[in-house]
This record gives C-alpha cells, sequence and structure tokens, in this order.
C-alpha cells in the first residue's frame, strides 16, 4: 500500500485513502482518512474509488460538532418550557 491508494479494511469494509504507512514489530500499519486509524495492512485490499466517500475526517468532526450545537440548543430551550400548569389527561 502506498499514500493515495484507495483501500479497504476487510473485516469492517471501511473505505479511506491511504494518508501514512508504518512498520513496527514486523508489521506495516496504514493510516485511513476516513476514519483517522492505523489498520493492518495484511487486512487492506485495494478499493474501487466508486467506494470512496471524500469527506475528510477533519469535515465529519465539523459536522459532528454541529450536530451537539443543535442538541444543546434544544436541551437548553426545553429547559425553559414551564410544565406546571399542564394537568394529566387520559380515559379511564
Amino acid at each position: 500500500m502506498q499514500i493515495g491508494d484507495i483501500c479497504k479494511y476487510m473485516p469492517t469494509s471501511t473505505v479511506g485513502k491511504v494518508t501514512d504507512v508504518r512498520e513496527k514489530d514486523g508489521k506495516t500499519w496504514v493510516l485511513l482518512d476516513f476514519t483517522n486509524l492505523y489498520y493492518d495492512a495484511s487486512f487492506l485490499t485495494k478499493a474501487d474509488i466508486s467506494e470512496y466517500r471524500p469527506d475528510s475526517y477533519k469535515e465529519r468532526e465539523r459536522g459532528r460538532e454541529q450536530k451537539l450545537r443543535s442538541v444543546e440548543e434544544f436541551e437548553e430551550t426545553a429547559e425553559e418550557v414551564n410544565i406546571d400548569t399542564f394537568m394529566p389527561s387520559g380515559g379511564g
């Protein structure tokens, strides 16, 4: 595997672009941009470009942060509601 290759980690079908290759303790480890994690190269195969999602790790993290902010805003709004005047109702 070389930097720039599109690879698939077979156990989970994770596809990413190789951004780093390292050897440690006799194993080759490959960093994929999709997860920003290192994978054992013996479990990677070359993948077709059509399987690759070009979203970068940073873009996904930024989207995740925006979702968290939305949840926090919702929680703030939910705390402002006064339910003292609501009465339970139901058939019975």
